[in-house]
């Protein structure tokens, strides 16, 4: 995950405002540690405004770094990215605070940005950017890129270290340890797919509303496919219009580049130059992918419509 945005975005005018206003503040930096650890999980998640963006990004990321979660309702990776990063957050227990902005009602915080596309992330520390990313990432590699975050600022930022003081205790310990996703965590760590899958589906069956389950392995079944996607399919397929197996190949790769309505686009095309049971096996896998998405995602409900028209 390259810091592709450290330094291109200019953030100092609000650092000195944050600095020249509460200059106490930055005298009794162990103190406001602490006590942004003490607020819990709770604190560690908040949702960010033009109005709001000066007090709990800038001012905040002098104490602790704040990652800034850019996310629109109609964006379907944002919504596998941001449960990950909302856990995340809540274990942190306040050394690290996610800043979640909806890019569409606050036009100005992604202009500021530069936002081309979304999902995307970017940490700030000490009133400037420092690490970013864009797109729907694993968990495991979440969870890396944080403690990496973490691990460079913690000398510079003073609240990293109290606030993880402060969450060392025993309610902290007892909250994080579910066995049934620790199992499954671990085999995703281990590039085992098929057992992290199965890992959430128990989980689900116990309790079929378990969100956190839901979202993991919504996320496991994108990362899965995603690594055995081939990105040279697509160009194959272009010049093979009526070679059904290029043609969903050359859709996964364009799903694990985020091109989800290309790749939902040229399924439906292919199930309208098929029959029989080749229509069927690409109607199939078209399906398929619609369950890597969450329920009511806009592009799965068009591309919905436009197969049952190509169908009927």
């Amino acid at each position: 995950m390259p810091a592709a945005m450290a330094g291109a975005v200019d953030l100092s005018s609000l650092k000195n405002k944050a600095q020249n206003s509460a200059p106490q503040s930055a005298q009794q930096p162990a103190a406001d540690g602490a006590a942004q650890g003490s607020q819990g999980s709770a604190a560690a998640v908040v949702d960010v405004t033009e109005s709001t963006f000066q007090s709990e990004v800038i001012d905040r990321s002098m104490q602790v770094p704040v990652v800034v979660d850019l996310w629109a309702d109609w964006c379907g990776p944002c919504k596998q990215l941001s449960p990950v990063l909302e856990k995340l957050a809540a274990e942190g227990g306040g050394s690290w605070v996610l800043a979640k902005v909806d890019v569409d009602a606050n036009p100005r915080i992604a202009q500021l940005f530069q936002v081309q596309s979304i999902p995307m992330v970017i940490a700030i520390a000490g009133g400037q950017p420092v690490e970013a990313f864009q797109g729907a990432q694993p968990e495991p590699q979440l969870r890396q890129w944080i403690n990496a975050l973490l691990d460079g600022l913690r000398d510079r930022l003073p609240g990293i270290a109290a606030a993880e003081q402060n969450a060392a205790g025993p309610a902290a310990e007892e909250e994080q340890d579910d066995p049934r996703f620790t199992a499954a965590e671990e085999a995703l760590e281990a590039g085992d797919f098929t057992a992290a899958e199965q890992a959430y589906q128990r989980i689900l069956a116990e309790e079929p509303d378990n969100e956190q389950a839901k979202a993991a392995l919504s996320q496991v079944r994108f990362t899965a496919r995603a690594e055995q996607a081939d990105p040279a399919a697509i160009e194959r397929a272009d010049g093979a219009p009526d070679d059904v197996d290029a043609q969903l190949a050359a859709a996964e790769a364009e799903l694990a580049q985020l091109k989800v309505e290309d790749a939902f686009a040229r399924l439906v095309a292919t199930v309208k130059r098929t029959s029989g049971d080749e229509r069927n096996r690409v109607r199939e896998h078209l399906i398929g992918m619609f369950d890597l998405f969450p329920e009511g995602d806009a592009r799965v409900v068009k591309a919905r419509g436009n197969l049952a028209s190509a169908l009927f």
